[in-house]
């Protein structure tokens, strides 16, 4: 019998010196007959885990029955504004089991998701079906892939119990890894109950974990403000260059270390369009894909103000230093999207008429229904023929102001391709792709998903297999649309 301790959890549990308001002590619900999916094998080594140990006794613990040796689980308390909404909330379905150290020292929360009711479960089962399960697992680790900070997925079992939803689905837990699961919601529900101090509190732990730079800051607040503001404009910069829509950017699904997290009704898209929405639930079009650069910015606003008290005493210079850095946003964003897309056209430099170029072939694949990924490997390849779209003037006019643009840097055609190799992804989870995964799942079969996680792995690798992958759907009358899972 393998033991906790050989399976190589190195456990600390700083989130529990925190005030009690942020947390409540809980234990996963144990389950019947819990059987392992599958199980990320390079970042359970990663983490310092025994690959081979976890294979063969870690679904007790994945599925809740265990908890291992030195681990405290809570839930967590949050708050947020969900469809611009607020509403004090937290952990409903997941606990949090602790931090695992692994052996070059970083720190990583483990949590359950899908373990069963706590607290701030609001009349809810705390479970998950095995579907939202496996689609969070299949795109936190496509996105980990485009390279595009994620939390991650370390484990799925199936726990041998039904789940009621609009039908009785198999239930699933998740074991998922995050730098942490601090929100901008996390900030709102302490600042919400005015406790100034418990504020300050979770601030300073908040910096000393994942911004540890701005201690030495003279407003050490304000600097951290601003670096998470940085990091924000960054991540949503990266989801808008490969085509990520989100699909529930509320408050509470946004993590102050800059990952992406919370991977419900999320989806890619294939024809480009700015309006693009899957949620089912996202019936105004609130997250849709063109407005989740300016939702980032909402979103953030919404932290800065939870922050207030502690930027400065007198009200209204706390307000004006907030808005100073908010206002710094746009530019921030813009920043790293321009330079993302000129990496994706092969220009290394930048001159001022680049924002119009780009807008013009955007605009030009919105009106031509051009598939988005695709048409940048074509691009690269110099494929167009394969697009009949391409052969309209207007595209071959916008084509040939893009070759002189690129003939006006001093890099080779060479340097330029492996530039628009690297930065346009051969593949990504197509939506019927991962709908077929998951189906085949649903009666036992994961071999699909198996395959699919594979192709996925490295997206920039631009191999043969990955073409078949890149292939499109089948035109279909019905847009596609994605739950929630809850």
């Amino acid at each position: 019998m393998i033991t906790k301790r050989e399976l190589g959890w190195n456990f600390d549990n700083s989130y529990v010196q925190l005030p009690t308001e942020l947390f409540a002590k809980t234990t996963p619900t144990p389950v019947r007959d819990p059987e392992l999916v599958i199980l990320n094998k390079q970042l359970a080594q990663s983490l310092g885990l025994d690959v081979q140990g976890l294979l063969e006794e870690g679904v007790e613990i994945f599925a809740g029955n265990q908890t291992p040796n030195g681990s405290i689980p809570i839930a967590q308390a949050y708050a947020g504004h969900q469809f611009g909404h607020f509403t004090m909330l937290g952990d409903g379905r997941a606990v949090l089991l602790g931090e695992q150290i692994t052996p070059d020292g970083a720190r990583y929360d483990i949590q359950l998701k899908g373990a069963g009711r706590t607290p701030y479960s609001r009349g809810g089962d705390g479970r998950a079906s095995i579907g939202p399960m496996l689609r969070e697992y299949i795109i936190s680790e496509a996105m980990h892939g485009l390279r595009i900070p994620t939390t991650r997925s370390l484990a799925v079992v199936t726990t041998g119990e039904p789940i009621y939803r609009e039908t009785v689905l198999p239930g699933a837990i998740l074991t998922r890894v995050a730098s942490s699961h601090i929100r901008v919601g996390t900030f709102q529900f302490i600042a919400g109950l005015g406790k100034k101090d418990e504020l300050r509190k979770l601030a300073d732990y908040t910096i000393e974990r994942h911004y540890p730079e701005s201690k030495g800051e003279k407003h050490r607040y304000l600097a951290f403000l601003r670096e998470v503001i940085k990091r924000q404009a960054a991540l949503i910069a990266k989801w808008q260059l490969v085509g990520f829509v989100h699909g529930v950017m509320n408050t509470d699904n946004m993590a102050i270390s800059g990952e992406t997290i919370d991977y419900g009704p999320c989806a890619f898209i294939d024809t480009y369009d700015p309006k693009t929405v899957f949620s089912s639930i996202d019936t105004g079009g609130r997250y849709a894909y063109g407005n989740q650069p300016y939702i980032g910015g909402w979103n953030l606003a919404r932290f800065a103000e939870s922050l207030l008290h502690l930027l400065h005493e007198n009200e209204e210079e706390a307000l004006q230093l907030a808005q100073e850095e908010i206002t710094k946003y746009n530019g921030i964003y813009r920043e790293n999207w321009l330079n993302g897309m000129r990496a994706k056209l092969g220009l290394f430099n930048q001159e001022e008429e680049d924002k119009e170029l780009i807008d013009e072939f955007l605009e030009w694949m919105d009106q031509s229904q051009a598939d988005y990924t695709n048409t940048f490997i074509a691009l690269t390849f110099d494929k167009l023929d394969s697009l009949a779209i391409c052969s309209t003037d207007r595209f071959k006019n916008w084509l040939q102001k893009w070759k002189n643009r690129q003939k006006r840097q001093k890099q080779t055609e060479e340097e330029i391709k492996d530039l628009m190799l690297t930065s346009n992804p051969a593949v990504i989870p197509r939506n019927y792709r991962v709908e077929e995964a998951l189906e085949r799942a649903a009666d036992g079969d994961y071999s699909v998903m198996e395959k699919l996680l594979e192709v996925l792995k490295d997206p920039f690798a631009h191999t043969e297999e990955q073409m078949e992958y890149a292939k499109l759907p089948e035109p279909s009358n019905t847009p596609y649309r994605t739950f929630c899972g809850t």
